[in-house]
């Protein structure tokens, strides 16, 4: 079921939003693309290549075969990328699951939704608005609200995870993947009533 794709042709986007320069790596807001490499690492995926002003790699997950997508575009300009990786394979916003980070959730929880507004998230804003369609599911992954409410916010999502917070990711994106499968599968409502 999971494994290198044999035929066919993208069904599938999963998008995990993030910022590409070093300096971001491993901050809060940068955990859609944690996400992408722990499912890359469950699927036997290698997210090297680019193309679509992102880092992709293909793999079959839930039996279908899917493209995960780190966009490089900086945060703000996420839906350059994921509107042109639509196009080429002409699939649907219902067929672009997008993880991003959310600082309304505590850090381990996280939550599906089936399509939405962009909640304030600027790369989920910039999708919406190129794609002219809110209907993507998306697993929103909490990151912790701001300790003190005097601390900029860019600040916040910008700073690193503790050691302890990134144990309690893992078993967090090890549920995301598990939702992802469901999701795949059609089975979204089953997604949310799991995980949410």
């Amino acid at each position: 079921m999971f494994g290198k794709p044999k035929i066919g042709a993208v069904e599938y986007l999963i998008v995990g939003l993030g910022n590409p320069d070093r300096k971001y790596e491993n901050t809060r807001h940068n955990c859609g693309w944690m996400a992408i490499d722990y499912l890359a690492d469950a699927w036997g995926a290698r997210v090297n290549k680019i193309k679509f002003k992102s880092f992709v790699g293909e793999c079959v997950a839930g039996g279908k075969k899917v493209l995960l997508m780190k966009p490089t575009t900086y945060m703000n300009n996420s839906g350059q990328a994921v509107a042109e990786a639509m196009a080429f394979y002409k699939i649907p916003p219902e067929k672009v699951i997008v993880i991003f980070d959310d600082v309304s959730l505590e850090v381990g929880k996280m939550r599906i939704r089936q399509k939405g507004s962009d909640g304030g998230q600027k790369g989920m804003r910039s999708i919406i608005y190129l794609s002219g369609s809110d209907q993507f599911p998306r697993i929103k992954i909490g990151i912790g609200a701001k300790p003190n409410p005097n601390w900029d916010l860019a600040d916040w999502v910008l700073s690193k995870f503790t050691d302890d917070e990134r144990k309690t990711l893992d078993g967090m994106f090890a549920n995301a993947k598990d939702a992802a499968e469901l999701m795949l599968d059609g089975k979204i409502d089953r997604a949310m009533n799991l995980y949410n």
